[in-house]
């Protein structure tokens, strides 16, 4: 069958719908190529014309995120612990400059290096005020098993294209924080000037924004779904109800707006996707018992979204995406994933401790998808997967987490997916700085990057 572009067969479909999930996939083998790794305790200054308020940052990711400034008096432990049995990470705060954690999207650099997208700082809203938004430039040293930090920008909106109040608002620069946006995806591409820009998807509107290379914000866009704009509790137009037991209206879950965003090869559209099922008539979005994941189309050049969605079918309900990005027109990896953490064979047996994983990681996946013949509002097809809980090591190419020709990525939050070439993929994780604990107990997770041999995968989805 002749293939048309992804983007053509849209356009051509608007207005179809598809009714059922396709759920035919095969599972494919994958071997670590390569492993390295960025150290947890890697801080960066901040900039000369920043507010010195940001010189310490996690100021206020104590409890009731009160004000705290003596540095590393704060207890930190996992995220994922159980209740009365936290299992600390040794990553106290305050912290003295920012720390480069929590890559939520990955993009080639050309040269061989990588762009990586820092998420909101410390876990919400509140506590992250101190929390400078930054991408980065890093190289992955394979034979050394370090990855290298190259290049520090930092994102600002100094020409106020933004249109809520920000935590620097009345300074010069208005560098953006974690109290700002959650971005949690990312994308390069060219506007219709040729300019390059980062296209950013956040979890707290949700919302998309664009910036120069240089990180100065350049566009700002609220997210539509069916034409209509969706929230979450934290998006600027909303705000506590005055009476007890009033409502607010919102859609989207906190900490489930944009968490992955592909693009077209050519471009001209970017597709966010939802990290949760949307809040819909009373319940959440399903289908045939299962839930699913809305993809949302915006034309880049238009500057809007163009009212075109599609579904992705979570393989078991409460699971989320991590990362989406394009193999070519009509294929694209997904990372889709349970909230647990740590290799299973060191879970909690009757009542959790701190020694042990009282919710050890058990789904964690890189999916292939196609869009190949799928119209307005159908489903993507699942086409293949590798577990990253189950990859070989015949080389011993692990640095961290080794288990003898084999190795796990059991981290809870895996955040950083893309094609290197026909025969690999990169893969990374958020290490959740201070509360994330999922390789070694008793031990911050570092911030890890992958290389996965899968070139059956890959010519799979390519053929598809």
């Amino acid at each position: 069958m002749k293939r048309t572009s992804m983007v053509a067969t849209m356009i051509l479909a608007a207005g179809a719908v598809s009714a059922a999930p396709a759920s035919a996939q095969e599972a494919h083998e994958a071997t670590l190529a390569g492993h390295a790794y960025l150290a947890a305790d890697t801080f960066v200054p901040i900039p000369d014309d920043a507010p010195d308020a940001l010189a310490i940052s996690a100021k206020f990711a104590g409890p009731n995120n009160l004000r705290t400034e003596q540095l590393e008096t704060i207890e930190t432990s996992s995220f994922m612990s159980a209740d009365g049995a936290p299992r600390l990470t040794g990553a106290d705060r305050p912290h003295a400059g920012q720390p480069v954690q929590g890559f939520s999207g990955i993009k080639p650099a050309g040269d061989g290096g990588y762009y990586v997208m820092a998420d909101n700082g410390f876990g919400n809203k509140a506590n992250s005020p101190d929390a400078m938004l930054m991408v980065h430039k890093v190289d992955p040293a394979w034979e050394r098993g370090e990855v290298e930090l190259e290049e520090t920008i930092y994102l600002k909106d100094p020409n106020k294209v933004l249109p809520f109040q920000l935590t620097n608002e009345n300074t010069e620069n208005r560098y953006l924080t974690g109290s700002d946006f959650d971005p949690e995806s990312f994308q390069i591409v060219e506007n219709a000037n040729g300019e390059t820009r980062f296209w950013f998807g956040d979890e707290f509107g949700p919302y998309l924004f664009a910036t120069t290379p240089e990180g100065v914000v350049t566009e700002f866009h609220q997210v539509k779904v069916d034409g209509e704009i969706v929230r979450s509790p934290d998006h600027f137009a909303l705000k506590l109800p005055t009476e007890p037991g009033g409502s607010v209206d919102f859609s989207v879950r906190r900490s489930r707006g944009l968490e992955g965003m592909a693009a077209s090869p050519d471009g001209k559209m970017l597709y966010p996707m939802f990290e949760g099922p949307l809040y819909r008539n009373g319940s959440y979005e399903a289908a045939q018992g299962g839930q699913f994941l809305r993809i949302v189309e915006f034309d880049v050049s238009e500057g809007e979204f163009t009212g075109r969605s599609f579904k992705y079918p979570l393989a078991q309900n409460g699971l989320s995406i991590g990362d989406f990005n394009m193999i070519d027109d009509n294929s694209a990896l997904v990372i889709e994933r349970d909230w647990g953490e740590g290799r299973p064979a060191k879970a909690c047996e009757g009542e959790p401790t701190p020694n042990c994983f009282n919710k050890p990681a058990k789904f964690k996946r890189v999916y292939t998808i196609s869009f190949d013949g799928v119209k307005d509002g159908g489903f993507v097809k699942k086409t293949g997967y590798v577990d990253l809980m189950n990859i070989k090591d015949p080389n011993d190419n692990a640095v961290l987490g080794g288990q003898g020709k084999g190795f796990t990525f059991p981290l809870v939050t895996i955040e950083d997916v893309h094609m290197v070439d026909d025969r690999h993929i990169i893969v990374g994780n958020d290490n959740n700085y201070g509360v994330s604990m999922g390789r070694k107990l008793g031990q911050q997770d570092h911030n890890e990057l992958i290389l996965l041999e899968t070139p059956e995968l890959l010519q799979q989805a390519m053929q598809n």
